[in-house]
């Protein structure tokens, strides 16, 4: 029987920690936060006139093995009363918009946005995808997403809507985000069936296999294409930490700083402001410069490489305007960095999920997201940015791409400083691969999304 420290309390480390109380092998967990709160990135503000308010990620998708896990995991806490589901037939699942040469432009979909141009794009779309299945397959183990959808696709889709894809999922660079990182169905299907054409069609390799619970079935009949929860995403930690709380198995400690691991001769030992804690082994779900930090000095160069991972800071500006005073309706619109390297993308907040929205008198939630791998060129080190100037520049954004002249009725500036993984150099199939220390395992799986969770588009 087994004691298990389990170091960081966001989603990675608390799921974790779910799983390892539910086994007979382990017969204590112990999960360690350093900030005051559970959950990471899903973090919500709920007003008192019941407007609720997503700091990080807004939806989870329901699709694939990891989608029915989650919602097996939300069946299983008692959540499944708060679901906001919105299906592919919603207005927010089809319209989605890209900001380009200073217009709004909406997503081709359909036959019709397959076979005919639709600006912003210069030819059909079905001129990529019928010359794809003749592009010969590569003999690299891995290259960045922009250079595999140029050579599949076109540089222009690649410029242009996977650039944006990237910013608005990993606020990442797609010119140096690994592919196979971070689209490891595209990777896949070149790599069994030459061709991501003939790899969606036929399949690409063996797909991990799920018992759907009552939710995960509910959400296939249904067709939902994504889903929130009443209270927001922070619901979900909350959940799970009141569940890790009351199993009887779990000890939680918030505002709990890790300093230090080091091997002892029955496990390991984890160093904090007040204490020592001693394991039989560790699970980090720590931010890879964190860990590089705490590890003992005998784990060089894993300590290099954790450092070599870069990471990035994003601004969220969670804006309200009374009225309804969206031109479009959708779920919002991406901007490449071609056409504004500090913007990322705005989300309208109130089409997905209108439940949000203060229930006395109409309103309008938005999210703009600016910097990300762009933020020191923009915004300069992420100390000196203030919420002033963020708010202005995200303020500015709406009124130019939106049209909105009036100043928003409420506002709350976010600035997450380097906290979305940015794959470089190269990781494999999602995972960090170096090897850690006997008895020590890190989660960092790069992207919400991967997770099941979107982080914005």
């Amino acid at each position: 029987m087994r004691t298990v420290a389990v170091l960081g309390g966001g989603i990675g480390g608390l799921a974790a920690s779910y799983y390892l109380c539910k086994s007979p092998q382990v017969t204590k967990v112990i999960l360690l936060e350093a900030s005051s709160r559970f959950g990471g990135w899903l973090w919500s503000t709920r007003r008192s006139d019941g407007a609720v308010f997503e700091h990080g990620p807004r939806g989870i998708r329901p699709a694939g093995a990891v989608g029915s896990n989650t919602l097996n995991m939300v069946d299983d806490l008692g959540l499944g009363e708060e679901i906001l589901p919105v299906s592919f037939s919603h207005i927010a699942s089809r319209n989605r918009y890209l900001y380009v040469n200073g217009q709004l432009h909406k997503m081709p979909s359909g036959i019709s946005g397959i076979v005919r141009t639709v600006p912003p794009f210069s030819r059909p779309l079905l001129l990529s995808i019928a010359a794809e299945i003749l592009v010969n397959k590569t003999k690299n183990d891995d290259e960045s997403v922009h250079s595999f959808v140029s050579r599949r696709l076109g540089k222009e889709l690649a410029d242009i809507a996977v650039d944006s894809l990237c910013r608005g999922v990993f606020a990442g660079d797609c010119r140096k985000l690994s592919v196979r990182s971070c689209f490891p169905v595209l990777y896949n299907a070149e790599q069994h069936r030459g061709s991501i054409v003939l790899g969606m069609l036929l399949g690409s390799g063996e797909a991990q296999v799920i018992t759907r619970g009552p939710l995960a079935k509910r959400s296939k009949k249904e067709s939902w294409a994504q889903w929130s929860l009443k209270r927001g995403m922070q619901s979900f930690p909350e959940a799970i930490a009141e569940y890790l709380q009351q199993s009887g198995r779990v000890q939680l400690h918030k505002e709990a700083v890790v300093k230090q691991i080091d091997p002892s001769a029955s496990g390991w030992q984890v160093h904090l402001e007040d204490g020592v804690i001693s394991a039989d082994h560790i699970i980090s779900a720590l931010p890879a410069k964190a860990l590089s930090s705490v590890l003992p000095r005998s784990c060089q160069p894993l300590t290099q490489q954790l450092q070599d991972i870069s990471s990035v800071t994003v601004a969220v500006v969670n804006l309200e305007y009374d009225g309804s005073i969206l031109p479009v309706m959708g779920f919002g619109h991406l901007v490449p960095s071609s056409e504004d390297r500090g913007l990322l993308g705005v989300v309208y907040d109130s089409v997905p999920f209108p439940q949000h929205n203060r229930p006395d008198g109409q309103t309008t939630r938005l999210t703009v997201m600016m910097g990300g791998a762009w933020f020191q060129e923009e915004f300069g080190v992420p100390e000196a940015a203030t919420a002033e100037h963020l708010l202005s520049r995200a303020t500015e954004a709406v009124r130019c791409h939106l049209g909105v002249t009036a100043a928003p009725r409420w506002s709350r500036v976010i600035l997450h400083r380097l906290s979305l993984f940015f794959p470089f150099p190269f990781l494999k199939n999602g995972f960090w691969t170096a090897t850690l220390p006997r008895g020590v395992r890190w989660i960092s799986q790069v992207g919400f999304h991967h997770g099941g969770i979107s982080s914005y588009f």
